[in-house]
């Protein structure tokens, strides 16, 4: 299989992707046409159909597979794939494993490490909103394990929200280690909480979009409504530690402009906020070098680090 990540300006594609989404448009000339964003495990690739009415375009719906002739060209500096045929492929005739991205880490492993921190919690109201919603809620923990962390910029793939709440709690760990000021029951909770909203808030693959209460609330509102919802079933859970937990997960992006509700009162909260950023902005990086299969040094401007950015020399 020729994976998007391959692709090259002035390739011949012929093969099996599939169609993430489909919208008719209009040129400025009033001619029909259709966009397309294609996927496969790699990634995924803006595509048109210029002529969707001619001969050798059969029907075909977003989420469904088709096997597809088509151009890499290149469109306002993106590549950008030009489909002149299309046919729709049945059952059988593709892997789906080869049409989404899982992590490259072992969910198993990664699930008996989070919940070995989760076991460490002393605190027994802390120690049972864990225990009941990832160890006592199967279908809970299913969704979770399964999910991704994100449509795109960091852990957007099949075991992404797993591997970057374990990140999370791995630095959190550290640093309440290594800090003294720190309550290490209520930051290792928090870190391992702070996502939770994302299970409601983008739907499972293969669609793995926003839905109507991610795009009303937010994760960060729907995640701070379970855990009081959750805080609540549990007997004689003091209301001091309860705001303290819920106002780590409204203010864990930090800042308003990136869609905190709160800004850090406490240390914790704090903590919080640069372990997330932390191992997301280096789970970024890491995307994006191995998303650029040319290996080039220096890979130009990104916006979300607001900078030209460049492969560290081999030492």
């Amino acid at each position: 299989m020729h994976y998007i990540y391959e692709f090259r300006e002035g390739e011949r594609i012929n093969g099996i992707y599939m169609v993430k989404q489909k919208t008719a448009a209009l040129t400025r000339n009033g001619k029909p046409y259709d966009n397309l964003i294609l996927q496969d495990k790699t990634g995924t690739i803006d595509g048109k159909i210029w002529d969707p009415n001619s001969n050798g375009i059969d029907d075909f719906d977003a989420l469904d597979y088709i096997d597809l002739v088509g151009e890499v060209v290149t469109f306002a500096g993106a590549l950008q794939l030009n489909v002149r045929r299309v046919r729709k492929c049945g059952e059988g005739e593709y892997n789906p494993a080869d049409y989404f991205p899982v992590s490259k880490k072992n969910n198993d492993q990664m699930f008996s490490e989070l919940a070995s921190l989760m076991e460490s919690v002393q605190n027994p109201c802390l120690h049972a909103l864990l225990e009941n919603l990832f160890i006592k809620d199967e279908e809970f923990q299913k969704t979770f394990r399964k999910h991704s962390a994100a449509k795109t910029v960091h852990h957007g793939f099949i075991g992404g929200l797993l591997e970057h709440t374990l990140g999370v709690a791995r630095i959190c760990n550290f640093m309440a280690a290594t800090y003294p000021v720190l309550k290490r029951d209520l930051l290792i909770t928090a870190a391992i909480l702070h996502d939770v909203g994302k299970t409601k808030e983008i739907a499972a693959f293969p669609k793995n979009d926003y839905t109507d209460e991610g795009q009303l609330l937010g994760h960060i509102v729907i995640g701070a409504q379970m855990v009081s919802e959750l805080a609540d079933q549990i007997p004689d859970f003091p209301s001091v530690l309860k705001n303290e937990l819920i106002h780590c997960i409204l203010a864990h992006h930090g800042e308003y402009e990136y869609g905190s509700p709160k800004k850090p009162a406490i240390a914790e909260a704090l903590a919080l906020n640069l372990a997330d950023n932390m191992d997301a902005k280096m789970e970024s990086f890491t995307e994006i070098f191995e998303g650029d299969a040319t290996l080039r040094s220096w890979l130009g401007f990104n916006r979300l680090f607001d900078s030209n950015i460049r492969r560290t020399e081999e030492i």
